[in-house]
């Protein structure tokens, strides 16, 4: 039995109905753009995530991108950054004209080690950029503590954590803004490029929310530079009715955790993901397992028909665009732990509409790999 990472085609025929309709609707009265589904996407999303603001946007990237300069970060500014991080944390800070300066992972969360962030505060650093791995809570309260003791900026990148919690209270609402993107293989996902901001924060909210439309306050009337970065109706349709499954999706991915985490404890070589707690709920964006035998492990499934996936293979001071851009040369041990949890993690097939047969093939391939 063939068991894929991930089918986006499943889940699909539960929101068509729904959703055509809908778009229908936006079609017959042609208002693409700023029309009633962003707003009331908007409205919902703060809503559910407990954020007095929200607006839309037009990716993930732009959304980290855009909540940097509603934040004042810009030339002459640092911001930290965690070393086992994706590619587009740092294209925001060097789009925003700002220094990225990489910090250790840490082991269990997946996050910024706290003790490595503030070591690595100087006197240009502005702002730390959070990246909530796999879904998982990073050490959140330790890194805002950190932050409000030293004056920085906290912006939570929650593209991997759409609902995850700690201590009751979502992701995404820690920091000064929560960034999320909604592309197509997220866990509240569009069929395109999407993404959403969201603040508590009065001033940022005005800026934010003018930023993705040129700055434009009133027609014609533009009262800083901003930028083009829209959601536009077709994909806040698919996103309210993603919205609406959201929590139920969330708690099978979290059951569908649990059985592996079950049937595949005790393996020798074999590391799993931190399980719930009291405090803290993952929403199981990917389930990643460690090992050292990591590509033969991937190799051994690929026969068997599982997919597969690496999140991500290289950290972001070993790319190629690292040393392109000029930023200082940091060789490999420079960041031991980012590096291994990028070296040995592999991600293995995680989405709702997964079935207990799928389930029980990928636990006894595993298994039969490692017996």
């Amino acid at each position: 039995m063939g068991v894929p990472l991930l089918d986006l085609k499943r889940d699909w025929p539960e929101i068509r109905e729904e959703v055509e309709a809908s778009w229908r609707r936006v079609t017959e009265s042609m208002r693409l753009l700023n029309g009633e589904n962003l707003l009331a996407f908007e409205e919902e999303a703060a809503r559910f995530f407990g954020a007095r603001f929200a607006y839309g946007v037009g990716s993930g990237t732009e959304a980290l991108w855009l909540a940097l300069l509603a934040c004042g970060i810009g030339p002459g500014d640092e911001v930290l950054i965690q070393a086992n991080g994706f590619v587009a944390d740092v294209e925001a800070v060097v789009w925003a004209g700002a220094r990225p300066v990489l910090v250790e992972a840490e082991e269990e969360f997946f996050g910024p080690d706290p003790e490595a962030v503030a070591r690595a505060i100087g006197p240009r650093t502005k702002a730390l950029i959070v990246v909530h791995m796999y879904g998982h809570p990073a050490r959140i309260e330790e890194l805002l503590e950190i932050s409000r003791r030293h004056g920085l900026v906290l912006i939570e990148d929650a593209s991997h954590a759409h609902g995850a919690e700690y201590k009751g209270k979502k992701i995404g609402t820690f920091g000064k803004v929560g960034c999320f993107s909604c592309g197509p293989v997220k866990n509240l996902n569009a069929l395109g490029d999407a993404g959403f901001v969201l603040t508590d924060d009065e001033e940022v909210a005005h800026r934010l929310r003018y930023l993705r439309v040129h700055g434009q306050v009133r027609k014609n009337e533009h009262a800083f530079y901003g930028f083009n970065s829209r959601l536009d109706e077709l994909q806040a349709v698919v996103l309210r009715a993603r919205l609406r499954r959201l929590s139920e999706k969330n708690a099978r991915r979290r059951e569908i955790a649990g059985i592996y985490r079950r049937e595949l404890s005790g393996i020798a070589d074999l590391r799993l993901p931190p399980e719930d707690g009291p405090e803290r709920k993952s929403v199981y964006h990917r389930f990643v397992v460690f090992t050292p035998r990591r590509d033969e492990l991937q190799s051994h499934l690929k026969e068997r028909g599982i997919g597969t996936g690496i999140y991500y293979p290289v950290p972001l001071h070993l790319q190629p665009a690292w040393q392109a851009a000029g930023f200082p040369e940091l060789p490999e041990g420079t960041f031991p732990v980012a590096e291994r949890l990028c070296r040995e993690g592999l991600a293995l097939p995680m989405f709702p509409e997964m079935t207990e047969a799928e389930i029980e093939e990928v636990v006894s391939a595993v298994r039969a790999f490692f017996a």
